[in-house]
């Protein structure tokens, strides 16, 4: 049994005995997008995020339903890629359910492959975003992060299933 301790539209806090913790509001899930192009290319997005009060680098994402109620994970994918990177994907792969940080949040996300881009818009996000994209040969990715991460720009975690290369090994 938790208690909420505090409620926002997407977030609440959570006590249960001496655990503290965050939990999505209306059990929202997100989909965290490995998009490949047809020259080989890994689409990441760079922006500001607050919690953390500077730039990361991404793997392109977004809420499953904030928008319309009973959104699939693939419509939500699809939408948020072109929102993010400008780009459509004709084909997308679930590749399973993860948690982000389980010792602090409920938060969980469905990673997908996304395949057989088409380049539709210059992406960006939306009015509230400024979202820098950018195509990294799958071949340099280790390379690219650790350089942008001697630049100063915090890394998300989940970078790190594309780094770990079993992912795009067959691609």
């Amino acid at each position: 049994m938790s208690d909420t301790v505090w409620e926002g539209k997407y977030l609440s806090a959570k006590k249960s005995g001496t655990w503290e913790y965050a939990e999505r509001v209306g059990d929202i899930t997100a989909a965290v997008i490995v998009a490949v192009t047809g020259e080989r290319e890994l689409l990441l997005v760079e922006q500001y995020r607050v919690p953390v009060g500077r730039a990361c680098l991404e793997l392109p994402a977004g809420l499953v339903g904030d928008e319309s109620a009973g959104e699939a994970v693939a419509e939500a994918a699809r939408r948020e890629l072109e929102e993010e990177t400008g780009y459509r994907a004709a084909i997308v792969e679930e590749r399973g359910e993860f948690y982000s940080s389980p010792g602090m949040t409920s938060e969980r996300f469905t990673l997908v492959l996304a395949t057989e881009l088409q380049r539709v818009g210059d992406g960006g996000g939306d009015a509230h975003e400024k979202i820098t994209v950018h195509r990294v040969p799958l071949a340099e990715v280790a390379g690219f992060v650790a350089a942008k991460r001697r630049d100063g720009l915090a890394i998300d975690a989940k970078m790190l299933l594309v780094l770990a290369g079993d992912l795009l090994a067959d691609l």
